[in-house]
């Protein structure tokens, strides 16, 4: 364990080696992930990703202004052979791309997880360690949507704690077990709002359930609120969830579709499938997670 990490906050450094990259996906066993392809029964099937409408770099990021903010920038390539081809310039970290953060995204006191200084870890030739790396098998698991949203978006500012979890769970008929990737949905766009209007975001206690539950992936529509719910402390979900129990997020999820399916199924537990471009080396990569019903 880290000598700075506060003993009052959870903790998994140096649970599984000074060497461990996986984090919480080292919750994800064999048997986990046996148990969760016979989830997959109808057939049924939704993406869990936001679309993204590339912008032309030839445009330039900053004109005209009518255009909507991209996390990807296009240019087309003359191959000169009679075949279509395209360079792709993406932002790893933004609000309108689905992607998954690695657990060298986020360092504590000027460490990575499980305890390595950050400047040896996030160098300028890339990441040495808790990169994407760990992603490049893929990630299988079994899949649970809480939907905190089912009666409308959650208020403005609302911090989600362990009740709003385990009351959903009641209302679901599902319960989030060991190895499962948790799906949140809040029922706000994960698009950047303005700082007049608070978000909802999860709190420090739904983060400690989180923990006792073993949940090894988190991805939500929202995830820490802005501004946070508590200035003082550490942002739950990547201060503490990925910064302390090494559980990588996937951030900006669109989580409608998803609901929509699993009240017309009545189910809320699936498959889940996320498979981002084995490449190695990064803070984070997009990805389209997949649940299958």
């Amino acid at each position: 364990m880290s000598t700075s990490a506060d003993p009052a906050l959870p903790d998994n450094w140096g649970r599984w080696g000074a060497d461990d990259e996986l984090g919480t996906l080292n919750l994800i066993t064999d048997e986990v992930r046996a148990a969760a392809a016979a989830e997959a029964r109808t057939g049924r099937w939704v993406s869990l990703a936001q679309p993204i409408v590339p912008n032309p770099m030839v445009s330039s990021p900053f004109a005209p202004g009518r255009v909507n903010v991209s996390p990807v920038q296009h240019l087309m390539s003359h191959t000169g052979v009679g075949v279509s081809a395209d360079l792709m310039l993406v932002t790893n970290h933004h609000a309108r791309s689905t992607h998954i953060d690695a657990l060298a995204h986020w360092s504590t006191d000027g460490e990575v997880y499980p305890g390595r200084p950050r400047d040896q870890v996030v160098t300028a030739g890339g990441v040495t360690s808790g990169s994407t790396t760990a992603f490049a098998a893929g990630i299988v698991t079994r899949g649970v949507l809480l939907d905190l949203a089912a009666d409308g978006p959650l208020p403005s500012g609302h911090a989600v704690t362990s009740a709003d979890f385990e009351a959903a769970e009641r209302r679901q008929g599902v319960e989030v077990r060991a190895g499962d990737a948790l799906a949140v949905r809040f029922g706000w766009p994960a698009d950047p709002v303005v700082a007049e209007v608070p978000t909802p975001g999860i709190s420090l206690d739904a983060v400690r359930w989180m923990d006792r539950r073993g949940v090894s992936l988190y991805t939500g529509d929202r995830g820490d609120a802005y501004p946070p719910l508590d200035p003082a402390g550490p942002s739950p979900l990547h201060g503490v969830a990925l910064g302390r129990l090494a559980m990588p997020l996937i951030d900006a999820a669109r989580l409608d579709e998803l609901a929509s399916l699993c009240a017309e199924l009545n189910r809320y537990s699936f498959l889940l499938t996320v498979a981002p471009p084995r490449v190695h080396g990064m803070t984070g990569s997009p990805v389209n997670p997949i649940a299958l019903f």
